[in-house]
């Protein structure tokens, strides 16, 4: 197998992290309504058994920087398609083995661990392996993976629920849409025995052999020759300063940009559409429920086929003209959304808003951020830095999905001024910051070697 088939057959088992991501993600939206059934939850507990893998999520993107640093991204995503075969065994346990809504939670914790640790170990693994000129396009095979698993997990749920009769998805349905995933994830834990070790985690780890070993098979020996003498200059670099002290100003200050960047793609709204994609569809912009389904499938469309367009583009314009291009779309459609919906003038206006809006952050802040963060970090604090800039992604994300219904029910965007449109006029405002954001502290990447971003912030 020559390198570049090789490069790209790693890179995608590696994605396969982000694919599990979107899939489990979706997959409980897709089982909710009839296990809210089969359990007779409350609003509150519902929600819980919803969101409760988002708490999974942000402990093992905390954990995942520690982890990844001891035994490796590889073993850490091994870990990660692990919990997540678990989680999905035990999420549909039958109903002679449990019926407990507590045991269900659990379960859906335990997934969420293993979206927080593939969620920082798989973008920063195809980083490392990645050479330069294709680093972008690589590392959004990850975002291309989670759109394409969402997309997948829709279409699993829908033909199981539709090929039962309601009574039997009520009893056993909603198990088989949840051990759908035990395939994905199986596959994942199966071929992520075929990938090489971190050529950079193993040059930490003094394994240089190795490490030059891989980084030949996968950019041939010239190159890799060059690249490694790159890596262990910034590593000699590093080990002569004192040890690591993560609140030193330059070490914080690189976290922190980090980390709001992150932060900042959940402020888009993004997760609100998705999440809540049917309310909005039913509810804000007055579609029938027999339309729910196909504005669902048209937003999915929408967003997988940007993604693409992010992949082709992101290394010959660069991410922050991406950023720039995205946003602006972004603030058009929420824009566009919220003054039809203020204006209480909802129609196909209404809903282009919506679709613009998922095409610009499919183009841009989805794919953008994971690049970013994967490839901004110096080689020493990498590992650490990337998983507190995830597990605050994983927070906003929290945020976001728990203030957004909160926010939409509420006396004040219920009034005649906004009519239903405030959440889309808070987005949009954050969506301003972004590019101010970037303008200011992301440094342009495109074309760069990891050791040459880390002589960036040095300037």
């Amino acid at each position: 197998m020559n390198k570049t088939k090789f490069l790209i057959l790693i890179t995608s088992i590696t994605a396969l992290g982000g694919l599990l991501f979107g899939y489990d993600t979706g997959v409980i939206n897709g089982a909710q309504f009839y296990l809210t059934k089969y359990f007779q939850l409350d609003a509150a507990t519902q929600g819980w058994v919803v969101g409760s893998a988002l708490l999974g999520c942000l402990v093992g993107a905390v954990a995942s920087g520690p982890l990844s640093i001891k035994i490796g991204r590889k073993h850490s995503l091994i870990i990660s398609a692990i919990l997540f075969s678990i989680s999905a065994w035990g999420s549909g346990l039958p109903s002679f083995m449990t019926e407990s809504v507590s045991l269900l939670v659990f379960f859906r914790i335990i997934g969420g661990l293993g979206i927080g640790i593939a969620s920082m170990n798989a973008p920063m693994y195809i980083a490392e392996i990645a050479p330069a000129e294709r680093r972008g396009n690589l590392v959004t095979f990850y975002q291309l993976a989670i759109v394409v698993g969402f997309f997948v997990v829709f279409l699993a749920t829908y033909f199981i629920g539709s090929s039962l009769s309601e009574t039997e998805n009520l009893e056993f349905g909603w198990r088989h849409m949840f051990w759908s995933e035990l395939i994905p994830s199986s596959l994942f834990l199966a071929a992520l025995f075929f990938v090489p070790k971190s050529p950079r985690w193993l040059y930490l780890k003094g394994r240089n052999k190795e490490a030059l070993s891989v980084l030949t098979k996968i950019h041939g020996e010239e190159k890799a020759i060059k690249e490694s003498k790159e890596i262990l200059k910034s590593l000699q670099i590093e080990t002569k300063k004192i040890k690591i002290n993560y609140l030193s100003k330059a070490v914080f200050s690189i976290i922190i940009i980090g980390s709001v960047f992150s932060l900042l793609q959940q402020f888009t709204g993004i997760n609100a559409v998705l999440y809540y994609g049917a309310d909005i569809f039913e509810k804000a912009l007055g579609f029938g429920k027999e339309d729910v389904l196909k504005q669902q499938i048209l937003l999915a469309f929408v967003n997988l086929i940007f993604t693409f367009v992010a992949m082709v583009t992101v290394d010959k314009i660069g991410r922050k003209p991406l950023v720039y291009i995205g946003a602006i779309g972004m603030l058009v459609g929420f824009l566009l959304l919220g003054i039809t919906i203020q204006q209480q003038s909802i129609g196909f206006l209404s809903l282009l808003g919506v679709l613009i809006f998922i095409g610009s952050f499919a183009l841009s802040m989805g794919p953008v951020v994971w690049v970013v963060l994967s490839e901004m970090f110096p080689n020493t604090i990498r590992s650490v830095a990337m998983s507190v800039a995830v597990a605050v992604q994983w927070g906003g994300n929290y945020l976001v999905s728990q203030s957004f219904p909160m926010v939409t029910a509420s006396e004040v965007n219920n009034n005649n001024f906004w009519n239903g449109s405030l959440p889309y006029f808070i987005f949009s405002a954050f969506i301003i910051i972004i590019i101010l954001f970037t303008y200011k502290f992301i440094p342009e990447t495109k074309g760069k070697s990891l050791e040459e971003i880390e002589i960036l912030w040095d300037k």
